[in-house]
């Protein structure tokens, strides 16, 4: 007769255990967190690959690009670019013949070639 224990043996040999060790980690953190939001990569005792921090890096340069779209976008004078759809100053968009407002760095990215738009945005 086998007697049923709340201890858990590790099989060694499966990365299974190792990944589930990761994720109860991540989901503690997680629980710890008032918001429920994962902490930041890297923060939380989690070990990392070395080409993780690339991609770190990248999150959290999005991260930061979108809060300072958010801080665009909640002032009375901002518009969308139509190519990259980040909020700018109005006074820093261009109005192109084709109908949409277009950023200096999309701009730049285009060069003159001609855009076919399916919805023309409102001329501000």
């Amino acid at each position: 007769m086998f007697a049923l224990s709340n201890n858990h043996t590790s099989d060694h040999g499966s990365g299974a255990s190792n990944s589930s060790n990761s994720f109860v980690s991540r989901r503690e953190s997680r629980a710890n967190n008032m918001t429920g939001a994962l902490p930041i990569p890297g923060t939380a005792g989690i070990e990392r690959d070395p080409g993780s921090f690339e991609l770190e890096e990248m999150i959290l340069s999005l991260h930061e690009l979108f809060e300072q779209d958010r801080q665009i976008a909640s002032q009375p004078d901002a518009a969308r670019c139509g190519i990259c759809y980040l909020y700018h100053p109005v006074d820093q968009l261009h109005y192109r013949e084709e109908g949409l407002y277009m950023c200096e760095h999309c701009e730049r990215a285009l060069k003159n070639q001609k855009l076919s738009i399916i919805r023309k945005q409102q001329k501000l």
